[in-house]
């Protein structure tokens, strides 16, 4: 005899008893996700251990787009909507297109969905988030690189790059323990920590993006707002004019370099 799926008032009081502000709406979407009443509990165990969300019901939406995000893979964070804006007004249909650091693949998938004919390309260092970018990128024609920064993409790519976003990881390393447990203890590391003042990779990456911009190409990297100045000294050694843009209501800055 088939199991009785918990009553719905059950679920939200074991997530609002886990501290879930939004327990109805919680409960309601891994009741969706759920095939039987024993994936529906499993489900629940999770995000009541302390889960993300995302990671419970395996896909994070992301300006209007349902993204796959497995165990262990960065979520993409309302804060990189102000990313997105910066890039798209950047973004010419049929741009050559790279998003580095690319975890689940947001920001390219966002770029692509809103602007057609581009040619996309992503790359990170992690297996996982290179599985769920592969899964959200090819039906918007993209094709994603799994390897250190540049080190994996196509030459053929080489001085032709239009627009290069990055969401590289940038938090300092001795600020890891200060982030909710949802993304200190369910998140890469990798995909967090920045190195002693959090722009050790935002400095590889402006060191080596001038070579793979075309002229006048854009890259745009998110810092927070306090690493502006560094961030911008090192676009400048890297040989990329450069200026920053900052969202006082996401705490987030963009930095945006462009190839003479």
């Amino acid at each position: 005899m088939p199991q009785p799926l918990p009553r719905p008032s059950e679920t939200v009081a074991r997530l609002r008893g886990a501290g879930c502000v939004f327990a109805e709406e919680e409960a309601a979407l891994i009741a969706a996700a759920a095939r039987t009443p024993d994936e529906l509990t499993r489900l629940v165990d999770r995000r009541v251990t302390g889960s993300p969300l995302e990671h419970v019901l395996g896909w994070a939406r992301f300006r209007g787009l349902r993204l796959v995000v497995e165990p262990g893979v960065f979520v993409p964070r309302p804060r990189s909507e102000f990313h997105v804006e910066q890039a798209l007004a950047l973004t010419r249909p049929g741009a050559v297109l790279v998003d580095l650091c690319c975890g689940t693949g947001a920001l390219g998938a966002a770029l692509a969905s809103e602007r057609g004919g581009v040619e996309l390309h992503a790359a990170d260092i992690d297996a996982a988030s290179v599985r769920c970018a592969r899964r959200n990128l090819a039906p918007l024609g993209g094709k994603v690189h799994r390897g250190d920064l540049f080190a994996p993409l196509p030459r053929s790519l080489y001085g032709r790059v239009d627009v290069l976003v990055a969401n590289a990881p940038y938090v300092p390393t001795r600020e890891i323990a200060l982030l909710p447990s949802e993304a200190r203890e369910y998140e890469s590391r990798i995909s967090l920590d920045g190195g002693s003042d959090g722009l050790d990779v935002v400095r590889r990456i402006a060191a080596q993006a001038r070579p793979w911009l075309a002229p006048g190409g854009r890259l745009l990297v998110q810092t927070h707002p306090g690493q502006a100045p560094p961030a911008l000294s090192a676009f400048t050694r890297g040989g990329l004019a450069a200026d920053v843009v900052t969202c006082d209501d996401a705490d987030s800055s963009v930095i945006v370099g462009r190839r003479p």
